[in-house]
């Protein structure tokens, strides 16, 4: 079984898709990681996230070690790979990795931004995690502030919009829900409310 999770920044697909992963006993990947390792690799290399050549080398060059590094979970990275994400080479380096991981027995969850567009078109289940920017916003400062990380909330706000802006407007693979995609808005959901509604949407469709 495939289970894709796609959705903006901060609306709870990682904890959603990890849980999900434990309750039915499937892999689990974080895509989003994918971009973040490349993103991280061209700026430690010094270069420029939204260079085409030297974002897609580091896509290229993506080893399982990348993905091990605490700085990941950063906000650096975190707008590197909103940026290399946009570059349609970038994507296609990345694509036959995430393909062949939801097609290794027993299957997976993946959340991303086109998992249920363009990686696995053909998933038992999609659904489409979502919030209002603002509360997205506010779970961002918060993680930000529980990390200790000092952080602006004007500026927290703003790099969301930012990063919608990017998300939904690349030529390639912009996030939009499939059309075969059940939304589901987290705003006035926690944790176990979201899992709660995803168990459900799943039983229904597989």
């Amino acid at each position: 079984m495939i289970i894709a999770l796609d959705g903006p920044a901060a609306a709870g697909k990682g904890t959603l898709a990890k849980r999900l992963a434990a309750h039915f006993g499937l892999n689990y990947l974080d895509t989003g990681s994918l971009y973040r390792a490349v993103g991280l690799a061209v700026l430690r290399s010094g270069g420029d996230p939204e260079d085409p050549a030297q974002a897609e080398a580091a896509a290229r060059s993506l080893t399982p070690e990348h993905l091990s590094s605490p700085d990941l979970r950063g906000e650096n990275a975190a707008q590197a790979a909103s940026k290399v994400a946009a570059i349609p080479g970038v994507r296609a380096a990345l694509l036959a990795f995430q393909r062949s991981f939801a097609a290794t027995a027993p299957g997976a969850v993946l959340d991303g931004r086109d998992i249920g567009t363009v990686v696995c078109p053909d998933a038992d289940a999609k659904i489409f995690v979502t919030a209002s920017l603002e509360k997205r916003a506010e779970r961002r400062f918060k993680e930000l502030l529980d990390k200790g990380v000092s952080a602006i909330w004007e500026a927290v706000l703003q790099d969301m919009k930012e990063r919608d802006a990017r998300d939904s407007g690349r030529s390639v693979a912009p996030l939009v829900p499939a059309a075969d995609a059940v939304v589901l808005d987290t705003s006035e959901l926690d944790a176990d409310g979201a899992f709660a509604a995803a168990v459900s949407i799943i039983s229904q469709r597989h």
